[in-house]
């Protein structure tokens, strides 16, 4: 039987160094006694560890949070501000409680010796391996400030991709839940009025009310089976989504695949691939190593499992090329500029151009669907209120033809 995985979780420390002087940070671990020895193998005289529950002061750190920092160091070094400077000043200057905390925290480490990509990867949830993996070629490469410069620009055009996918998936699901709470109002508080009132007529009621009453009635007794299973339903669904892998893979699968939205997923896929790779590539991080930041950053796991078996093919010698043929998940012409690129030893520059393309693919995909989706809504919606309104006024058109 296998052993159990040991859960890791967040600690915060304090203690002093070798010199005497107050230190302290956050290390992932399995336990309070772990936290303790690693620090004290570090020559840290451990003073207080505690269960890090999250930054209480100021809400939390987000991917916008995380690029406008990077921006603002690379911009800094590139000034020729010294690092342990810049970041008091990002930190500092920040309006966040949340990011001048954990800058502060990060700046501390580095203080203590650590290298700047060894203190990032101490906070994996706002640092990925490919963040670390580019700072740690700057720092090898003595050219940390021109990494930042590049890793700051890839994290802006990966943002406004997301926020355009967000905004394109918005618009509709926003108008789905008001659709449904409207209706739901209705069926409850409305519809019950009308058959108080159409009870007292004495006459066949039309088919279309008799359905749309009974429909309240059910509404009326079980509303809170319904709204409990929908919002249990969505809470069970978006967890088990974010823990299984093959839920991840099944969901992702079925959204490349719908219509409208699923080209729009893949373009962008595709752009954040490219633009992965172009950015570690041209950082000088070796191919095989950059596909596993590339997986991981690819957002859809049909391209992280393509990913992993392109890697898994270039470590025996196959070009990216055919690995990327192989996989069958990208169009023609990414595996021509790839192909392009390699024979003309430019291929971080291909990429580059083939994430520029998708991402201009991406903003046209998103004013389309964006004016394609307006009327479609506004027929559902009409039709589905309209429906309910006809169908309640129908025994009343129905009396004044009688009178």
């Amino acid at each position: 039987m296998a052993a159990k995985e040991t859960k890791e979780v967040t600690y915060s420390w304090e203690g002093t160094d070798k010199k005497g002087k107050r230190v302290k940070g956050e290390m992932k671990a399995s336990g309070e006694a772990f936290v303790k020895a690693t620090l004290r193998r570090q020559g840290i005289n451990v003073l207080k560890v505690s269960k890090q529950r999250g930054f209480k002061s100021g809400g939390k750190v987000t991917d916008k949070d995380v690029t406008l920092f990077t921006r603002q160091l690379a911009t800094m070094m590139k000034a020729g501000v010294p690092l342990l400077q810049a970041f008091d000043i990002v930190g500092k200057g920040h309006s966040n409680p949340a990011v001048s905390k954990l800058l502060g925290d990060i700046k501390a480490d580095v203080e203590t010796g650590s290298s700047l990509s060894q203190a990032f990867r101490k906070y994996p949830l706002y640092f990925d391996n490919l963040f670390c993996n580019l700072v740690g070629a700057g720092e090898q490469a003595g050219i940390l400030d021109s990494l930042l410069d590049r890793l700051a620009s890839y994290k802006e055009k990966i943002l406004a991709i997301k926020s355009k996918i967000k905004s394109a998936l918005f618009y509709p699901v926003s108008i789905i839940v008001v659709a449904f709470v409207i209706t739901a109002v209705i069926m409850i508080f409305v519809i019950p009025a009308f058959k108080e009132l159409f009870s007292s007529f004495g006459a066949d009621l039309p088919a279309p009310t008799l359905i749309v009453m009974s429909i309240s009635d059910f509404f009326v007794e079980y509303w809170w089976a319904i709204f409990g299973s929908i919002g249990g339903g969505l809470w069970f669904f978006f967890y088990t989504w974010k823990r299984s892998e093959k839920m991840q893979s099944t969901m992702d699968r079925l959204l490349l695949k719908l219509p409208l939205f699923g080209e729009l997923i893949r373009k962008a896929t595709v752009a954040r691939f490219a633009r992965t790779l172009s950015t570690m590539f041209a950082a000088g991080v070796p191919l095989v190593e950059a596909l596993d930041s590339v997986a991981g950053a690819s957002g859809n796991r049909v391209y992280f499992d393509a990913t992993k078996k392109i890697q898994s093919e270039i470590s025996t010698g196959t070009s990216l090329t055919v690995a990327m043929q192989n996989a069958e998940v990208f169009p023609n012409m990414v595996l021509q500029m790839v192909a392009i690129g390699e024979e003309s030893g430019a291929l971080d520059s291909m990429l580059s151009k083939v994430a520029d393309f998708y991402e201009g693919e991406v903003d046209d995909a998103v004013e389309g669907l964006s004016s394609l989706m307006e009327p479609i809504i506004m027929v559902v919606l009409g039709t589905l209120i309209g429906g309910l309104v006809i169908a309640m006024y129908l025994p009343i058109f129905k009396m004044g033809q009688v009178v």
